[in-house]
Parts: C-alpha cells; sequence; structure tokens
C-alpha cells in the first residue's frame, strides 16, 4: 500500500488530468468546486498522507477519518489537512457541495509559517464546524479564489495567499483556544514552534530502514540548545501538555497508522519508532492504547 500520495496521484486519480507546469513550478495552488469530485461516477481518495496541503469548506453529511479518529460533520464545516496525518473522507449521502484548495509548502515560502497555526500542528483539530452564517462567507472567500487563478492579474498569487489566510484566520476566530495560545510569549511560542516542527521533521515513516532520532525530552532540548525543564514549561504553557506527553502521543499516533496501512512486522515498526527492544514497543503501545499492536492491528483488519 502507498503510505503517501502526491500531486501527481492526485491529479491522476481525482482530476484526469495534470497541469501542464506541475513539475515546473517553485510551489503549487489550486482550487475546485467540491461539487464536482464527489458522486458514485468519481474516485475516491484512498486512506493515506497526502504530500501537499488541503483546506475544504465541506456542506452535507460526511464522516472525515484522520489519524486514528473519526469526526462526523452534519452540516457544514472546515477541514485543514496537511502532509503529516493520512485521512479520508466517507460521503454520507449524496447532497454535497463545497470547495477545495490545495497548495504545497514551497507555495508559502518566505509569507509566513503554516506550521506555527494551531490547525496544522501536532494534536490540533483540523475538523472546524461552522455556522450557515460563516459557511456563506468562506464561501464568497472561495469564489474570489477560483476568479482570482483565472485571472492574467500578474500578483495573483499573492492575493491567493492572502485569501487562504482569510479562510485560517476566520477558523482560528472561531476556536476559544487561539487566545489562550497567542497571550504566551513570543519566546515560548517560538521555542514551542520549534520542537514541534522538530518532532514532526521525523514523520511519516515511509521505509522499513528510516529511524527516527530523537524521542526522549533531553534529546530535543538539546538539539534546541535549551534546558530540558525550559522546553517542558513552554509546552505546558502553550500546549497544557508535557515533553513526554506530546512525544508520546506522536509516536503512538505513527505506530497506529503503521499498523493500520503497512505490512510490517511489528518488530519493524518498534524498530523505526526509536524501540531496539520489541518488548519495550509493546509496553509502551498498551500502556497508551490499552491493547497490544498485535491486537490492534487485528481489530483494524476486522
Amino acid at each position: 500500500m502507498k503510505l503517501t500520495e502526491t500531486l501527481e496521484d492526485f491529479y491522476t486519480i481525482k482530476i484526469k488530468g495534470m497541469p501542464e507546469n506541475l513539475k515546473k513550478e517553485i510551489g503549487h495552488f489550486n482550487v475546485f468546486k467540491l461539487d464536482e469530485y464527489i458522486g458514485s461516477t468519481c474516485s475516491p481518495l484512498p486512506y493515506t498522507r497526502k504530500d501537499f496541503y488541503k483546506i475544504s469548506l465541506i456542506i452535507g453529511r460526511n464522516k472525515v477519518h484522520y489519524a486514528d479518529k473519526v469526526v462526523s460533520i452534519e452540516d457544514q464545516a472546515l477541514f485543514f489537512a496537511n502532509p503529516q496525518i493520512p485521512y479520508s473522507w466517507e460521503h454520507i449521502d449524496e447532497n454535497q457541495t463545497g470547495f477545495f484548495c490545495i497548495f504545497t509548502d514551497a507555495f508559502f515560502s518566505q509569507f509566513g509559517n503554516l506550521k506555527e497555526y494551531p490547525l496544522f500542528q501536532p494534536g490540533g483539530n483540523p475538523v472546524v464546524p461552522v455556522s450557515k452564517e460563516l459557511a456563506e462567507s468562506l464561501k464568497t472567500v472561495y469564489l474570489k479564489m477560483l476568479e482570482e487563478i483565472n485571472s492574467d492579474y500578474a500578483f495573483k498569487y499573492d492575493v491567493l495567499r492572502n485569501l487562504v489566510f482569510e479562510i485560517i484566520h476566520q477558523a482560528l476566530k472561531t476556536q476559544t483556544v487561539t487566545a489562550s495560545l497567542y497571550s504566551k510569549s513570543n519566546a515560548t511560542i517560538r521555542i514551542s514552534s520549534l520542537f514541534l516542527e522538530l518532532l514532526e521533521r521525523q514523520f511519516p515513516i515511509e521505509s522499513i530502514s528510516q529511524q527516527i532520532n530523537f524521542r526522549s525530552p533531553s534529546e530535543f532540548a538539546q538539539q534546541l540548545n535549551v534546558h530540558v525543564n525550559h522546553l517542558n514549561k513552554a509546552l505546558k504553557e502553550t500546549t497544557g501538555k508535557t515533553t513526554s506527553q506530546i512525544i508520546s502521543e506522536r509516536i503512538v499516533q505513527e505506530a497506529m497508522i503503521l499498523l493500520k496501512q503497512t505490512n510490517w512486522n511489528i518488530n519493524e515498526i518498534a524498530w523505526c519508532l526509536g524501540f531496539e527492544e520489541l518488548s519495550h514497543f509493546i509496553n509502551f503501545f498498551k500502556k497508551n492504547v490499552q491493547v497490544s499492536p498485535k491486537n490492534y492491528r487485528l481489530a483494524e483488519i476486522v
């Protein structure tokens, strides 16, 4: 099973055609009406990571499967997908509408760090329910995107970046956690952001020869050139979790993904996640998930 879906895969499977300049671009952006790519005649996207970002306005009953979670959408919601987390959609009924835009990390190079926003951070909630009024406002933003991308304006991609940020900020304003996060000092936010970036840089695991480099709080603190207590305090202030909690949650999440998506044996998965002894990995997994890796995999197959 392919672990990561590329832009080329997306255009081949879903759009049935490849943009001429796709491989020549430094950063890619595109926007679509969701209505044209759902229904019985369309190919569903498999449950995988994608190597691009995607922000969708979904109007209609759906289930979103991401990481090890399933979230139901009854009316309308925004979904923020990033390259670290695998996901797929399950359309509950045929009455669907909305929009989505896709873009690469390089598209925002020197225009802000998307990974600093809670919507794209590990442990964040990428599904944001929105009111009917806000959905109408967001529709206008997506329609502006469609108009802009088809225009001849020389600086249209700058306009499109601003429109993406408008959607992100509209979503953040609906989440009460935002205020507490950004009330912290810049230094605290900076340390937390650097830690999360260093943690995510180790994922996804796509080969049995790939092993994570850092697994303990002290190893991360050493890489960031800060005392481990200072790192722990910064993360506790910004996320409410300890360094060990965040690392463990991310490793558990990756373990679940690998057990679900690959046919690698459990010993190989343990080694990839930094466990030299299989028994240590089994105990770690059982402590966090309450079942053994073997039983978790069997339950997923069933």
